[in-house]
């Protein structure tokens, strides 16, 4: 790292800073910090929103896993299949009841569906597995930056964890969708600059596709994760993706408080259809980046005594540090700096609004400064993954990979409590709770006995366990239901004709996934 470099971040840190400051100088409520007002404009929340599923791990592990990781290559591509279909379940069912409520903390639904109780269980479950989810990608994060930056590993952290904390405090969500986009922009150019110096390596992009193992660009693997061995089962994430995926653009705080963000209902509608439709090409340039890359990497002999056998994460860095100039470097490492403080961002806002919303302000009554407290709350939240970030280190490789695993536990089951209170009108909340713990108990059962079922499964498995178990418990044993169930349960009527105008869009995104298949099968065809 040269001087030169080092302005570039430092500018780039400062101006994050800088920009959270001049974004939060109009807020006055809880309102303007978690939801940004309602104004925020559609195409910023859907970039947001993209943003936030992009950090430094993609960055850093989808070409890494392109190029070189056992079992990879194009399957990666098999992950986005299931999001534009995910996209209309979460348009129709859950969207229109979020908007109309008003929440800033979704787990405010359950509440008035079913009892308090099932709304701390689901906020409590999302408090603690984001927390600690953040936290260990906030330490995976750091390992590979610190080796880009030639800094010690604390002192990166830190810098993620306080120059985020700062901005996020300062800006509130406002602040939060406003710097994804600026991150987005980077990140993209990083992935652009990165693509085009691995081509000139090669001596152009023709001679990619001769270096690659042609193993490596098949894109589907037949597999169904249910038994047979497989290592990327097209089935697992075709199906177990979709419950995957629309439990979390539709039930997670931390993507459904952005979602509450824009003005209207066809506002947010539109954001989540720009993730639909964007998501698929932004993996594709990723992928296009671990091909480019990885052919580098099979000509390169320094490339290659770089990257250590066991050690596939670091190919990009290493690729970044040895054959590209300062300046353009340090771009590409702001932009995995904006990948790593985009996911933290996002987690500490939603962390921040769960907690206000659904625990203590129903402890403290009417305080005296609720804005106030909010942002203190964020940087007791940012201190408290920042440390954890710091300990996460003391785990096991095998226990930080089965960590990435635990949102698939409870993925299924959180959104079968939605959908079950949507559209079973009989459905109440003891017998939800008793679903939630059957479900994430019985994933549980399958993640420490059943290593053959693919854990993808686990969101489809979760789900039907938890809605059987709710409406059965639901039938047998008689509970009062708040007086106004009928409000808070989908009518089948007045949906068909709320979505009637949306009913091209919902075609465009069937469309669309058909045509992301076909890519996929020609590409796979082509390779052979």
């Amino acid at each position: 790292m040269t001087a030169v470099d080092w302005i570039v971040i430092v500018i780039y840190l400062s101006g994050m800073i800088g920009l959270s400051v001049y974004l939060g100088r109009g807020h006055s409520s809880q309102e303007d910090y978690f939801v940004g007002g309602r104004n925020l404009p559609w195409w910023a929340v859907g970039i947001s929103t993209m943003a936030t599923q992009t950090s430094a791990i993609s960055f850093i592990s989808i070409p890494a896993f392109v190029a070189l990781k056992t079992g990879g290559g194009l399957t990666w591509l098999q992950y986005e299949l299931a999001v534009p279909l995910a996209m209309i379940i979460v348009m129709v069912f859950l969207i229109p009841f979020f908007r109309s409520l008003k929440l800033v903390s979704v787990y405010g639904y359950l509440e008035r569906r079913f009892s308090p109780s099932v709304r701390y269980l689901v906020s409590f479950v999302f408090l603690i597995s984001r927390a600690v989810g953040t936290g260990v990608g906030v330490y995976a994060s750091a390992i590979v930056l610190s080796v880009c930056l030639g800094t010690p590993l604390w002192l990166t952290i830190l810098i993620i964890g306080v120059v985020t904390i700062i901005y996020d405090t300062l800006g509130g969500m406002t602040a939060v969708v406003y710097s994804d986009v600026i991150q987005m922009a980077i990140l993209l150019s990083g992935i652009g600059l990165c693509i085009f110096y691995a081509v000139d390596i090669v001596s152009g992009f023709g001679n990619v596709f001769h270096t690659i193992p042609p193993g490596r660009l098949r894109t589907i693997d037949p597999s169904t994760g249910l038994g047979d061995g497989g290592a990327v089962p097209f089935w697992a994430f075709l199906i177990g993706g979709l419950f995957l995926y629309t439990s979390y653009y539709g039930t997670d705080q931390s993507q459904v408080q952005r979602e509450l963000s824009a003005p209207t209902t066809d506002e947010t509608k539109k954001s989540l259809v720009f993730n639909g439709i964007a998501r698929f090409p932004l993996t594709v340039l990723y992928v296009l980046m671990g091909i480019t890359v990885g052919a580098a990497f099979e000509l390169s002999p320094e490339l290659r005594a770089s990257v250590p056998y066991d050690r596939p994460d670091y190919l990009v860095p290493q690729f970044i540090l040895l054959n590209l100039p300062a300046g353009v470097r340090a771009l590409i490492f702001a932009a995995m700096l904006a990948a790593a403080m985009s996911s933290l961002d996002s987690a500490l806002n939603s962390l921040s609004a769960a907690t206000m919303r659904d625990f203590l302000e129903r402890r403290i009554k009417k305080p005296s400064n609720p804005l106030l407290l909010s942002k203190l709350t964020t940087v007791a939240w940012g201190i408290a993954i920042t440390g954890f970030a710091f300990i996460a280190g003391r785990m096991s490789e095998t226990v930080i990979e089965a960590i990435n695993k635990i949102g698939s536990v409870s993925f299924g089951p959180i959104l079968a409590a939605f959908l079950v209170g949507v559209l079973f009108k009989k459905a109440h909340g003891r017998g939800i709770i008793s679903g939630i713990v059957a479900g994430v108990a019985f994933n549980l059962f399958l993640w420490l006995g059943f290593e053959d079922i693919y854990w993808m499964w686990w969101n489809l498995f979760g789900f039907l366990v938890t809605s059987v178990v709710a409406l059965v418990v639901s039938a047998i044993i008689t509970s009062p239901q708040p007086e106004d169930v009928g409000d808070y349960v989908l009518n089948w009527n007045g949906i068909l004709k709320e979505e009637r105008h949306w009913v091209p869009t919902y075609a465009l995104l069937i469309f669309y996934f058909l045509l992301m298949l076909s890519f996929m099968l020609l590409v796979q065809r082509l390779a052979q």
